[in-house]
């Protein structure tokens, strides 16, 4: 249940996921095509016992020595130390401001006795000047202190061809994969923060006591629709629930709570999955049905009326409850403003409240004659 309710959140955040990875794309080839190839130069030296040593013995006792490493990691940081960078840009005849834009370090290669200068920076060639002059730096230093072992050359450097970065195709997968995972974790996030904040807007446009939406978001809602279609195909109805007005003020909220659930759940059941319920005042609601003619929007409110005409029993106080419903509708039409349809459905409610038998009336916008045909009945 969780990785599906994660799934749906990265369905809907897909768009947040493909600008992410479309813009950590498009950073990495900025950065690559902006940024100056740097190469990388590398020597290698091999430390051994010095070819000076004739007795066997000693010669076994160097190379036990040389498999402790200690030896091959003292030299090792002897190269690394600022002397031999000094002397370095002595030889080559630099300053310390030339060499800013390069990095060099001398490392072990893993297990042996062979050690590794790199350096990197932005032309090749002197790269691999300073990588041969340190390597030459110390040997050196070394021969001068160390008649035991002898360090040489095992690689020169030489001018690199290709550059160790950028590298286009590398930054811009590893780009595209950084910005799936931050656009997944991005997606799932709005989705979180979306969430409670819809929850919350929603809370002010809900009816407290019966759980439908507002007169405020309801009046609001129908003319959002009228702005945007001002030719469309609509109906209203006010229901109001004359039964109930003796009792508002005297029966608990929990009871009248019931009573409203009963009435709604009612109108869900009658009305359509697009046409929208709210409350209009203590005992009215008020709906909204798109797409649905005056004569249409007559038989849909006569069902409802049929429907709400079952008392609804109050065990607990004793009580059978009529509702007493009257329905009073208005179809919209001729571009009126949405004041002028609620004064419509309004009016029509009073119409209503007149007919004994089947207290819903309709006024519709094309047909005036059929109004006054009811006014004669």
């Amino acid at each position: 249940m969780e990785l599906r309710l994660y799934f749906q959140m990265l369905r809907r955040g897909w768009w947040i996921i493909l600008l992410t990875m479309l813009f950590a794309l498009v950073g990495a080839l900025g950065a690559s095509f902006i940024a100056v190839p740097q190469y990388e130069a590398i020597s290698r030296l091999i430390v051994s016992p010095s070819a000076d040593l004739v007795n066997r013995s000693d010669v076994v006792n160097t190379l036990s020595t040389l498999d402790k490493q200690s030896v091959v990691l003292t030299i090792n940081e002897v190269m690394n130390s600022e002397r031999i960078l000094t002397e370095t840009l002595a030889s080559l005849k630099l300053q310390p401001a030339d060499i800013v834009a390069y990095t060099y370090n001398a490392s072990v290669v893993s297990s042996s006795s062979v050690l590794e200068v790199s350096v990197v920076g932005p032309d090749p060639k002197l790269a691999s000047e300073m990588a041969n002059t340190i390597s030459s730096e110390s040997i050196k230093f070394v021969s001068k202190l160390n008649q035991v072992y002898t360090v040489d050359f095992l690689d020169i450097a030489t001018p690199p061809v290709e550059p160790v970065s950028p590298q286009p195709l590398l930054y811009s997968a590893i780009a595209l994969l950084l910005g799936l995972i931050i656009g997944m974790a991005l997606a799932v996030l709005s989705e979180q923060i979306r969430l409670p904040l819809e929850a919350f807007r929603q809370r002010f446009n809900i009816d407290n006591m019966t759980g439908v939406f507002n007169k405020r978001f309801l009046v609001r809602r129908v003319e959002d629709v009228l702005a945007e279609k001002p030719d469309t195909v609509m109906s209203i109805g006010i229901i109001e629930l004359a039964g109930i007005s003796d009792l508002i003020d005297t029966l608990p909220v929990a009871t009248l709570q019931n009573v409203f659930k009963n009435v709604t759940d009612t109108l869900h059941k009658e009305l359509r999955g697009n046409d929208v319920i709210g409350r209009w005042d203590d005992i009215s609601f008020v709906v909204m049905l798109p797409n649905t003619p005056g004569i249409a929007a007559n038989r849909i409110f006569e069902r409802i009326f049929q429907s709400l005409s079952q008392p609804v029993d109050l065990g607990q106080f004793d009580l059978v409850l009529n509702l007493d419903a009257h329905i009073g509708g208005a179809e919209y039409g001729s571009r009126i403003t949405a004041p002028e349809l609620f004064e419509r459905a309004t009016n029509a409610l009073d119409q209503a409240r007149q007919k004994s038998e089947v207290p819903v009336y309709v006024m519709e916008m094309k047909a005036s004659f059929v109004s006054a045909n009811k006014a004669n009945a």
